[in-house]
């Protein structure tokens, strides 16, 4: 799994912190309902405030609505209903409602930078730039609008100039941890992994609670190949948030990678908790279990990989696997014929279910499935080695040569190849080409003398075989 980007809270909210907003917020709506609205507008404020911080979005929409209805050009009030309407994904009455706000304060730039937000989030990127541009030429140092237009170029995929903006508002505020985090979120889409992680080091000594930053670091320290380093930082990150699903998901990935596969185990079967309808993670249990030479379990995650995505090709084709590994081989076919279906251009789908096919003695099946294997694949070795086999098995002896020649192209100088060769070649009575054939392989591979001993032994032995090979 990727970065996570900037779309998270930097503040995480305790459950106490929310039930006791939960109650400030129902004395405040006590208070709207008896009309007693006018004498606690402090309390109002620092609610409705605590509603932006914590993500109560349609709570502090009803409040600062109500204080509208009394203070209808307070604008202020227009920029906080506007920030709620865009969290609440109500772009265009947000827009409308920062218009309000600047109508009644022309030069505020807050509501320019804020209307930017929900301008871009329809789309409207000219309009977006323009508004920043508008908030700069009054406030020429206004950081916020600086980190916006940083993240305005970012989301567009500029990520050069969006890091120069980003390093800009960091001059005028050294402190500004979302800037450090966004410049390794820009400097991970470049692959300038040493600046990313620089970047979310600084962000993490500013901010050490959050878990995203931890894990941004872990992913950049995994693609640096610091892999112990990288399972400390996800050690951090599901410390802090104990749920994090991806993270226990990567670490999972680092241990498999390092081939500690109980430790792989335990935090794919997290992840899993977490997330049972997850797919990747199903199907990486589901190898691990493989791995360590568990078919049952490997089979039922497999199969709930299946379970979570019909059409996912790798699972049909792992299940398809171990059931040949269990011996139910019609399952394996099933799943295997499931597979090319899926991905006709799969080479690997192709050649398991030649390799079954073959195995079940369903021979001219298997030809059909390894030359559709070689059109994906012309230059795979093996699979021209097993199709000039079944073709022995066939007696097309030369289909089978013309297989070997093709393997002997790929390898030159296989002993293995030109040995089978010079096998069909005594079948087909050529004595003269198999004798050639097999004095190629022995000096190649003086091993398959042996072999040819015993695959051959009155052949061995004959005196016009010695000569021919130029022995006494």
């Amino acid at each position: 799994m990727s970065i996570f980007n900037e779309d998270f809270d930097f503040d995480e909210p305790s459950e106490n912190d929310d039930e006791n907003l939960k109650e400030q917020i129902e004395e405040c709506k006590k208070l709207i309902d008896s009309g007693s609205v006018y004498g606690y507008l402090d309390k109002f404020d620092e609610v409705i405030q605590s509603c932006i911080d914590n993500d109560f979005s349609e709570d502090g929409l009803y409040l600062v609505s109500a204080l509208l209805e009394i203070a209808p050009y307070n604008s202020e009030y227009w920029i906080r209903k506007g920030l709620f309407l865009n969290a609440l994904g109500n772009f265009n009455e947000s827009i409308e409602c920062f218009n309000k706000a600047l109508s009644l304060n022309p030069g505020d730039t807050d509501a320019l930078v804020d209307k930017s937000i929900a301008e871009e989030n329809i789309g409207l990127y000219t309009q977006a730039k323009e508004s920043l541009h508008t908030a700069l030429s009054n406030d020429p140092n206004n950081e916020d609008a600086i980190y916006s237009l940083g993240i305005l170029h970012q989301r567009n995929g500029e990520f050069e100039d969006a890091i120069k903006y980003f390093n800009k508002a960091l001059k005028l505020n050294p402190e500004y941890s979302e800037a450090f985090y966004e410049l390794g979120f820009c400097y991970e889409s470049i692959e300038d992994y040493s600046n990313a992680l620089i970047s979310y080091e600084k962000f993490l000594d500013m901010d050490p609670y959050n878990p995203n930053g931890w894990y941004n670091r872990g992913v950049i320290l995994s693609k640096l190949n610091k892999l112990e380093q990288a399972i400390n930082s996800y050690d951090l990150a599901v410390s802090i948030r104990e749920n994090f699903t991806s993270a226990w998901f990567n670490r999972g990935n680092i241990f498999a990678e390092l081939e500690r596969y109980s430790e792989a185990l335990e935090s794919f079967k997290k992840a899993y908790e977490l997330d049972s309808s997850d797919e990747t993670t199903c199907f990486n249990v589901g190898n691990l279990y493989e791995e360590m030479g568990d078919l049952k379990n490997s089979l039922r995650f497999y199969s709930e990989a299946i379970k979570n995505n019909s059409n996912y090709f790798e699972a049909y084709l792992a299940r398809g696997y171990c059931f040949d590994s269990a011996g139910k081989y019609q399952h394996a076919l099933r799943d295997f014929n499931k597979a090319v279906t899926l991905a006709q251009d799969s080479a690997e789908a192709w050649y398991a279910k030649a390799d079954l096919e073959y195995s079940l003695g369903r021979l001219k099946e298997a030809v059909r499935s390894y030359i559709k294997a070689l059109k994906i694949s012309p230059a795979s070795y093996d699979i021209w080695f097993t199709l000039g086999e079944t073709y022995v098995e066939l007696g097309e002896w030369l289909s089978a040569i013309e297989a070997f020649d093709r393997c002997i192209v790929l390898k030159v100088n296989d002993a293995k190849a030109i040995y089978e060769k010079a096998k069909v070649n005594f079948i087909l009575s050529r004595t003269e080409e198999a004798l050639q054939c097999l004095k190629k392989a022995f000096e190649l591979d003086p091993s398959i003398q042996t072999e040819f001993s015993n695959d051959y032994p009155e052949i061995k032995s004959s005196k016009l075989f010695k000569k021919l090979l130029g022995e006494n």
